[in-house]
């Protein structure tokens, strides 16, 4: 909790006074310019890789594999685009290290060495019996039946 606050007061702190130092430097109007530049760049950017790494989860799952690593660079991709969007040059540079392939590649293989994921693989068997009694239906017949769930031993089913 500590730390979001302190990154809450100190972050817009730095931002601000990169923001002047460059402003001195290249103008107040090229800042601004370049502020707009790295946004659409950025968010560009993040929608092409968005799309390819969705496609690669898409085949991974095709392939009835788990794509956590996708996830995870969707996740960074997400943040990316906050941080690009956001107007400032250290949000920026950590928006475009979480955009571009090859770091947050990387980010993602660490960080999925430090989560563990438990899944559960159940099977489910279902009965179902049904029965209405005369009358209760606007032409009075019967219907009788019993239901159950084979799908177990079927050996063409995926789900096994």
């Amino acid at each position: 909790m500590r730390f979001l606050l302190l990154l809450f007061i100190v972050m817009p702190i730095a931002e601000i006074s990169l923001l002047l130092q460059v402003g001195d430097l290249i103008g107040g109007w090229n800042t601004v310019g370049l502020i707009i530049v790295t946004a659409f760049v950025g968010a560009y950017l993040v929608r092409q890789e968005g799309i390819s790494t969705l496609q690669t989860a898409q085949a991974k799952l095709a392939q009835n594999q788990v794509p956590g690593t996708e996830m995870l660079e969707g996740m960074l991709l997400v943040i990316a685009g906050v941080l690009l969007v956001t107007p400032g040059f250290i949000t920026d540079i950590l928006g475009f290290t979480f955009a571009l392939p090859w770091s947050r590649k990387w980010i993602a293989t660490r960080a999925a060495k430090h989560l563990t994921v438990h899944t559960v693989n159940a099977t489910q068997q279902t009965s179902y019996q049904h029965s209405r009694q005369p009358g209760a239906g606007h032409d009075g017949d019967t219907f009788e039946g019993e239901y159950t769930d084979n799908t177990q031993n079927d050996p063409n089913n995926r789900l096994n």
